[in-house]
Order: C-alpha cells, then sequence, then structure tokens
C-alpha cells in the first residue's frame, strides 16, 4: 500500500479513502475502464478515448496508476518509441467496481435533479 494511506495518516474510513485514492482523480477511473474493456492500449490509443484530457494530465494520471500497481507500462525500444499500457492483475481486481460504476453512471446521468433538495423526500 502506498504511503499515503500508511498509519498513521488514515482516518477511520481508510479503506474506502485508500480504494478512492487509487482509483480518484478525474482521468483514472476513465483510463482503467478503457484498458479494461480495450485490453492493452498504446498512449495514443488512450488519449483518443479521452479527448478532454491533455497529455500531461493523462501521462500523470497513468504515471500514478503505474506506481500503485493497478497497470503495466512495457516500453518497446524501437524508434519511435512504442509504449503499451494494460490492467495489472492487481488493476483486474477492479472490474466489478468499474463496471458497477459504469451502470450507476447509466443509471443516473441522465436523471434530471430535482429542483430543490426537499423534492427527493417525496
Amino acid at each position: 500500500m502506498p504511503p499515503r494511506f500508511q498509519e498513521p495518516y488514515c482516518s477511520p474510513g481508510c479503506p474506502v479513502e485508500a480504494a478512492l485514492g487509487f482509483i480518484g482523480g478525474k482521468w483514472k477511473g476513465i483510463a482503467l475502464y478503457h484498458l479494461l474493456t480495450a485490453g492493452t492500449l498504446r498512449f495514443n490509443e488512450i488519449r483518443r478515448r479521452m479527448p478532454g484530457a491533455t497529455q500531461r494530465m493523462l501521462t500523470n494520471q497513468l504515471r500514478e496508476l503505474e506506481a500503485d500497481g493497478l497497470i503495466v507500462r512495457v516500453v518497446y525500444p524501437q524508434v519511435p518509441p512504442r509504449v503499451e499500457y494494460s490492467l495489472s492483475a492487481k488493476g483486474r481486481t477492479l472490474e466489478p467496481i468499474i463496471m458497477a460504476l459504469k451502470a450507476w453512471g447509466e443509471a443516473h446521468a441522465r436523471m434530471p435533479a430535482p429542483a430543490h433538495p426537499s423534492e427527493e423526500a417525496a
């Protein structure tokens, strides 16, 4: 587990905090989803699937996922360099979570927000 989630820095909700720390970030979950559904992808293939992510941000998010052991980065020694990303065994354990997030998003993303908080109770 990364040092940022080890005692004494963890709150009582540490397991949830730790899980969100691994997959939190604007682009991490989306990158994990694409690697889960498409398998091995080159950097530009991931980038094309995530047009809103800048190259720098995507690079940083992929580096964090690699450092946390969720993805595997393979660099092939050729010109121009070829870099491929895939889920690690640890990353594959996130499949039910990612697919549950996808299902939840499909069910709730198009639902109109209530006009007033009291309407939720009704």
